[in-house]
């Protein structure tokens, strides 16, 4: 089944029987997207909360002057979506861009509320995720804060190996909030000490 990987995930933090699963599946729908594409745009409502199932997108949003700030990147077994424009059903702040071709399970919001009336564990499920999602939040703040770029690079790097060998480097470096030049400089540094 398509859905499998999103069950798996599902079942490590709440138990799931045969009968919430049919349920579960009748709700999800399977979309593609290609690279390029945007799974949410700023401005618009987030109508979907999306668990990638392969591929890559990044969260980002456009300021006055034109320039995109990388919020996020989401990979397999991620959730990707404007949280805040999901909830509120008010207008997306950021964008949800495809980085590779990407196929996402995806909920809608009415949906949503319905299972969590069929399937009453789900609600607890995404109160767990959500709070996940937050204390990350908070870290990604006090790192920003309490870091140089290259401890900040350091701790993206190996909190997320696989993410750096699949974005582009300027992108990461707008998501650790320096220049793509600056990045190569701490990038040529550490290759020279190792």
């Amino acid at each position: 089944m398509e859905i499998d990987p999103l069950i798996k995930y599902i079942t490590r933090y709440v138990e799931l029987t045969s009968q919430d699963i049919i349920i579960l599946s009748q709700h999800v729908k399977i979309r593609n997207y290609l690279k390029g594409q945007y799974i949410v745009q700023q401005g618009d409502v987030c109508k979907h909360e999306s668990f990638v199932l392969s591929g890559c997108a990044k969260t980002s949003f456009i300021d006055k002057e034109g320039d995109e700030h990388i919020v996020m990147f989401a990979i397999e077994n991620w959730w990707t979506a404007d949280l805040g424009s999901f909830i509120s059903q008010e207008p997306a702040d950021y964008n949800v861009q495809c980085l590779e071709n990407t196929k996402v399970a995806q909920f809608s919001y009415d949906g949503l509320q319905l299972l969590y009336q069929q399937i009453p564990q789900l609600d607890r499920f995404f109160r767990m995720i959500i709070q996940h999602a937050f204390v990350a939040s908070q870290k990604r703040v006090v790192r920003n804060f309490s870091l140089t770029a290259k401890e900040r690079y350091l701790v993206f790097r190996n909190q997320y190996p696989d993410i750096e060998q699949r974005v582009p480097q300027y992108l990461i470096a707008s998501y650790l909030g320096i220049t793509k030049q600056f990045l190569s400089k701490i990038r040529a540094e550490l290759t020279t000490q190792e």
